[in-house]
């Protein structure tokens, strides 16, 4: 355990400095396009905090030009100050006039400002405005979320138990589709490991268990000798599982509400792959559906659910078929700008189980932290979920979830907007 925890940390800092390298390599192009002389007639979208919208820029917009070597955007989260400040049209490191000054100090001081606003007018956003961006699951921000769950698995009927667990990667970006619509895009890859073993299992001709569309604890195949005890097939399988694909067409503008706070929505499709290693590691089956997500950003409650829904149209004939709803919903509160508490579980119903099998219902509990590494912010959080509810064949009481995700305004590349 203390190798994997290692192995872990040095991974999790490899991923934060791919990620801000890629975000520095890959947005110079964007920075030049940024920094055109006034009056270029360029017109487009930026990331916003909590509320998206709509900025223009014509011959009368106060943006200077600078020479390529002074085109820098300033770091991510950093304080703003007069001396690491460069003023538009100023050298690197001049310092700020002091109306200027007193627009970065504005921006510093709101926490829902635009991020891509405060970086065209030569400022820095603060780590608080970059965690608040990160909270919203539609908002105009790339991030590499990168999760590990651990559950403890038991067969009811037998007392057999053994630990199953997944790492999860989402790839989630922002793409610009009209003045009114974006697309949201999560590309899903694993790396489960079941305590199954999967040559015992086709050596028994069972129906082999999987892992659900969308992430959670293994569910039991339908046939009679389906649900094998752990300790009769138990062994280790560990791999490539299944990948997903998941599409929300949401409005740019929210919804907002007089009290206080936002609500963004969104409706698209989701599509399973069947690219898993081993049958035990995924459904063995092409699927596809609808999804739909909704979220409302309150000044500290967030709050709502991401509905996917998958039925198999093709795939190996001798796999069980798919008819399965994962809904992932949240319930987050702020105690500051970058620290939060609550959770952010998965139900899942297999509606081609039998009644004993179907659900997974989970309540959890956990917190986040939203830190600056270098020029990237980066969330860290811990939660357990209880499942209240569980299949008895096979199934988890426990899920104990670890998650890093490095994140970048989609004001930074260019091919986003």
């Amino acid at each position: 355990m203390e190798r994997f925890w290692t192995a872990f940390g040095t991974a999790a800092v490899a991923c934060v400095s791919l990620w801000g390298a890629a975000a520095s390599a890959g947005s110079q192009a964007d920075r030049e396009e940024w920094s055109r002389p006034a009056g270029a007639g360029f017109e487009g979208q930026v990331a916003e905090t909590g509320v998206r919208g709509r900025m223009s820029w014509s011959p009368e917009t106060p943006f200077g030009y600078r020479p390529p070597s002074e085109r820098d955007l300033p770091g991510l989260g950093a304080p703003v100050t007069v001396a690491q400040s460069t003023e538009a049209g100023g050298g690197p490191g001049a310092e700020m006039t002091p109306e200027q000054a007193a627009k970065c100090a504005a921006f510093a001081d709101d926490i829902d400002a635009d991020v891509g606003e405060i970086m065209r007018a030569g400022c820095q956003p603060t780590t608080g405005q970059m965690s608040r961006l990160m909270d919203n699951p539609l908002g105009n921000v790339a991030m590499w979320i990168n999760q590990i769950d651990f559950w403890p698995l038991t067969n009811d009927m037998a007392g057999g138990s053994g630990n199953q667990s997944n790492y999860m990667g989402i790839l989630q970006f922002p793409k610009r589709l009209s003045d009114k619509w974006n697309i949201i895009n999560r590309i899903v890859y694993n790396f489960p490991s079941a305590p199954l073993s999967q040559s015992r299992i086709d050596a028994l001709k069972a129906s082999s268990p999987s892992f659900p569309p969308g992430g959670g604890p293994i569910q039991p195949g339908n046939s009679p000798i389906g649900a094998l005890p752990i300790d009769v097939v138990g062994g280790r399988t560990t791999g490539f599982g299944d990948m997903y694909y998941v599409g929300l067409l949401s409005p740019r503008e929210p919804i907002r509400h007089h009290g206080g706070g936002n609500s963004v929505w969104g409706v698209g499709l989701d599509l399973s792959l069947p690219t898993a290693t081993d049958d035990v590691l995924g459904s063995g089956k092409w699927s596809a559906g609808p999804s739909a997500l909704y979220a409302y950003l309150g000044p500290k409650w967030k709050i709502g659910g991401l509905w996917q829904q998958y039925f198999s149209f093709a795939g190996d004939s001798d796999r069980d078929d798919v008819n399965l709803s994962n809904i992932q919903y949240f319930v987050y509160y702020g105690i500051d700008e970058t620290l939060s508490v609550g959770a952010g579980p998965n139900i899942i119903a297999n509606w081609e189980a039998d009644s004993d099998n179907r659900w997974t219902v989970p309540i959890g509990l956990g917190i986040n932290k939203t830190i600056q590494m270098g020029k990237v912010p980066v969330r860290f959080g811990f939660e357990v979920h209880y499942n209240v509810v569980r299949p008895d064949a096979i199934g988890s009481d426990w899920d104990v979830r670890f998650f890093v995700i490095p994140a970048a305004p989609s004001a930074l590349f260019k091919w986003m907007q």
